[in-house]
């Protein structure tokens, strides 16, 4: 099949040439950059045993070299770990950085005369770019076709919000709503136990091994599939309803320390979330900011500003000194949002002209009185 010809043609090329600058580094603390590896490359497909080499796209092949200099650039830059070989087993893909078409459910690219039939999940807009072929650890084939377009931003809502990132709920906002953490690993983990159990008894290679990888690799899938699909939403609903977001710049890496809350955090998966906030709210012209991890908003009470030092974890509600019932995640977000307000300078002005910040239909003003009476219920 000439799409799995292509994918492993471009992991041999990538795991070559990683491996060629891995060895010119250790002789010469120096290595070939992309141009000097594409004219290896060249020569490298004029050789007999990698003859098979032009069978696939010349640009396909370049585009998994540019890969390999921009792993390696991101290392040196400190943006990235060092690059790791390709796997056969994993996710495989090949980009075709261009002359894509797509004709009557046919994808038409350099070396498919004939096309590759596909299902076409939405509307293709704009003008196509480049197209990304990738197949996953259970069989399947996608294609991502890159379009350039004029994007619309949503319109402004005058609104804005604090977020606590937790375990019990996934996100809880300065208005009292809470997004639920679905616990995802923990929903799918007695069906991944039982597969992984009898995968274990397989003998490596075998056809029954494959099939049972294919099983174990499938409810990977989901619990992935299931997870961003729920994050998305949560952040798309978050950067249509509010112009500013707040939250803590949380260590996740380090938090994942604690064995006893690392498995939790990960299946949270805030790094993720965090990720695609930031981008949406760039598409649509929101803004993002990040308190200081260390600024004790949990153990702040949000009316009078009083520190509860003795606060532990297991405490959801707790009262302040001065009587203040609160609830601990509310109260947390909401001082997410006036430590965010104080960072970016926001008078109260600047938004309704003296009158007090619209933050939603449930909260109409930053007064902390506000925040209270709706943390009690």
């Amino acid at each position: 099949m000439l799409l799995d010809k292509h994918f492993g043609c471009v992991r041999f090329v990538f795991n070559h040439f990683l491996n060629e600058r891995k060895e010119q580094y250790q002789v010469n603390k120096k290595s070939d950059n992309y141009y000097a590896q594409a004219k290896s490359l060249t020569e490298l497909k004029k050789q007999e045993e990698t003859v098979w080499l032009k069978e696939v796209n010349s640009q396909t092949l370049q585009f998994a070299l540019r890969s390999l200099d921009t792993a390696y650039l991101n290392f040196f830059r400190g943006n990235a770990k060092f690059p790791k070989f390709k796997s056969k087993k994993k996710k495989n893909s090949f980009t075709v950085p261009q002359h894509t078409k797509l004709e009557d459910g046919r994808i038409y690219v350099p070396k498919f005369k004939e096309g590759v039939k596909v299902i076409v999940h939405r509307e293709v807009k704009g003008e196509v770019g480049k197209c990304t072929f990738s197949k996953t650890p259970i069989g399947k084939y996608f294609v991502s076709i890159l379009t350039e377009e004029q994007y619309k931003p949503k319109e402004k809502t005058g609104t804005v919000c604090g977020i606590d990132l937790g375990l019990k709920d996934l996100v809880i906002t300065s208005d009292g709503v809470k997004f639920k953490n679905h616990k995802y690993t923990k929903k799918y983990e007695k069906d991944l136990a039982k597969a992984q159990k009898h995968l274990s008894r397989k003998q490596k290679g075998s056809n029954s091994f494959e099939k049972q990888r294919r099983k174990v690799a499938k409810i990977y899938e989901k619990i992935a599939n299931t997870r961003n699909d729920n994050l998305h939403k949560v952040t798309y609903q978050l950067v249509s309803d509010y112009d500013i977001i707040c939250l803590e710049d949380l260590h996740v890496k380090g938090m994942m320390a604690n064995h006893k809350l690392a498995k939790h955090i990960a299946d949270a998966s805030w790094g993720t979330f965090v990720r695609f906030l930031e981008y949406k709210a760039d598409w649509n012209d929101r803004k993002v900011v990040k308190i200081n991890r260390f600024y004790p908003s949990s153990k702040t009470c949000n009316v009078c500003g009083w520190i509860n030092q003795d606060l532990n974890l297991f405490e959801r509600e707790w009262t302040c000194r001065n009587g203040h019932k609160l609830d601990r995640d509310i109260n947390t977000s909401i001082n997410i949002l006036n430590e965010g307000l104080k960072i970016i300078g926001a008078e109260l002005s600047d938004y309704t002209g003296g009158d007090g910040v619209r933050l939603s239909n449930k909260q109409l003003s930053v007064k902390p009185e506000a925040h209270l009476s709706l943390a009690n219920g």
